[in-house]
């Protein structure tokens, strides 16, 4: 049994005639093809400025320190989401903060926000979650009341909407990550999207060792560039990405469909005014169903169905923290060791899908 795995990069003979180009232009760093890839994909969501950077966290981090985040300044994140959201934060000096989540999209929860918020609060960073954005228009309330910066973390909603405008353009930055797995890949890669040309020169600094021009350095920056390679790819990629976003959300409505008839699983919900782009699909077990998730986890990997949990726990349990929150985040406490993902890719077929199911509808009966 070949299996369906959880996640695959969608690539084609476009992408590899992309690469073979850079090969024989012997341009490899940095160049026209990252200049056009920033410029298109900041089209794309609206923005008036795209910097590219290497990755994802790389992109977090240059966008916290260009805002100028540093040492004494707290930066409020989501409980559930991935380390490097808290880790960026820690590497520029600050300290991350956490909010929880809302039960039902799991993104962050406006009301915990506001709570979180202190004297030495300076920026909030709602994750975009699993595919879909967070409750924006409450969350720049709050952070308009106390003058916060808002960095989206964008990096898992290529193609994502909320209230008709696409994630990474509900707040002053965003950030995206063209990891392997994600809506639209370069293979490994991120982007930073603003309409601030202060920030934007402050990102491409930062970025790019500092420097204003070949070898003069202005600052202490970083090796975050993109590579020739990696925008090649990502070029072809953001011309793919609505189809793909497309795929993704008719997989995501016939799994919806058959799970809402098992008892004890709850599928995702799209929220008011949102459109999920479905990165992941994340299935939540209810009190009274037979299996912990963990145990239907290990029973669909057995039968060739890519499956894991989510998040093992919220991030601020993990050891590389060594300061714990004064308020718990009860809700997603409760939440995280409920969640778990099953494959909702393009390349995941109508067969696929039928198997899928079919395995779930299962898992109530006998092993």
């Amino acid at each position: 049994m070949a299996g369906i795995p959880i996640a695959k990069p969608f690539l084609g003979e476009e992408e590899k005639r992309a690469v073979l180009e850079v090969m024989e232009s012997g341009q490899f760093a940095q160049g026209a093809r990252v200049a056009e890839f920033e410029k298109r994909f900041a089209q794309y969501v609206g923005r008036g400025h795209g910097i590219a950077v290497n990755s994802g966290t790389s992109a977090l981090h240059v966008a916290l320190l260009a805002h100028e985040i540093g040492r004494g300044q707290e930066v409020v994140v989501p409980a559930l989401t991935f380390f490097a959201c808290a880790a960026t934060v820690l590497l520029c000096g600050g300290t991350p903060t956490f909010a929880d989540i809302d039960r039902g999209l799991y993104t962050m929860d406006p009301a915990s926000l506001k709570r979180a918020v202190t004297k030495k609060t300076k920026a909030v960073m709602p994750v975009h979650l699993y595919g879909q954005t967070a409750e924006m228009e409450a969350i720049n309330e709050v952070a308009e009341a106390n003058d916060l910066i808002v960095l989206e973390d964008a990096c898992q909603s290529h193609g994502a909407e909320y209230h008709g405008e696409k994630s990474g353009n509900l707040g002053d930055t965003s950030c995206f990550s063209f990891y392997p797995t994600k809506n639209m890949t370069t293979g490994e890669g991120g982007m930073i999207l603003t309409d601030d040309p202060k920030i934007a020169e402050q990102c491409r600094l930062l970025r790019d060792h500092g420097q204003r021009a070949k070898y003069d350095h202005v600052l202490i920056g970083y090796n975050y560039r993109m590579t020739e390679f990696a925008a090649a790819i990502g070029l072809v990629q953001l011309r793919k990405l609505d189809s793909f976003v497309r795929k993704r959300r008719e997989n995501a409505a016939r799994l919806t469909k058959g799970i809402s008839q098992i008892e004890g699983l709850r599928p995702p919900v799209e929220g008011n005014w949102m459109l999920h782009s479905y990165y992941q699909y994340i299935v939540r077990v209810e009190d009274g169903f037979p299996l912990s998730r963990d145990s239907i986890v290990q029973r669909l990997s057995s039968e060739g169905i890519g499956c894991r949990p989510s998040y093992p726990g919220v991030m601020y349990r993990q050891k590389a923290f060594r300061k714990r929150p004064a308020e718990r985040s009860k809700v997603a406490e409760e939440t995280v060791p409920r969640l778990f993902e099953i494959p909702v890719h393009p390349l995941v077929s109508s067969s696929d899908i039928d198997t899928i199911l079919s395995a779930m509808d299962r898992l109530r009966g006998p092993e």
